[in-house]
């Protein structure tokens, strides 16, 4: 279930999307409060699951060389226990950093980072060949580079009229 927003709620998260770091004082600042309601807010935010965590964004490409994939996934079965076993084993693989059951021609979308070619093929691969997952293929589109990555979610205004 949804909980309202309002403008202060959504500067607080903008604000937090582009800089987890910022102080209580810094961010009360920037969205019109004092210190202590603003970090009132912050702590219902976070313990009503709106802020899931605090990470660093990593530029992984200066600490080691890496490729990313995007592999579009799809099963032979459909069936619930099916996708339940699929989706266990893709959150227990290191290299799958986002994953998205999707619609259409293909049941997921992954964005892999795997050390080069011959590592993503070798975990694709087992995929395949794991007769218990059931996955019918697997197509690949290698990222050249990126254009935008990781950037903040874009939080739309709450409609005044619908209030």
């Amino acid at each position: 279930m949804r909980r309202k927003l309002d403008q202060i709620d959504l500067r607080i998260l903008r604000e937090l999307q582009t800089d987890g770091r910022i102080t209580n004082q810094a961010l009360s600042e920037k969205v019109g409060l004092s210190p202590r309601p603003c970090l009132e807010r912050v702590r219902r935010l976070e313990k009503d699951g709106l802020i899931q965590r605090y990470q660093a964004v990593l530029d992984i490409r200066r600490v080691q060389s890496c490729i990313f994939v995007l592999a579009e996934i799809a099963l032979e079965r459909q069936g619930r226990d099916a996708r339940q076993l699929f989706e266990r084993r893709l959150r227990n693989t290191p290299e799958v950093v986002e994953c998205w059951e999707v619609s259409g021609t293909f049941d997921y979308i992954a964005k892999l980072v795997c050390a080069d070619l011959d590592a993503y093929q070798d975990l694709t691969q087992a995929w395949i060949d794991d007769p218990e997952l059931g996955v019918a293929r697997v197509q690949s589109n290698v990222v050249l580079r990126p254009v935008r990555d990781a950037a903040p979610f874009p939080l739309f205004a709450a409609d005044p009229s619908k209030a």
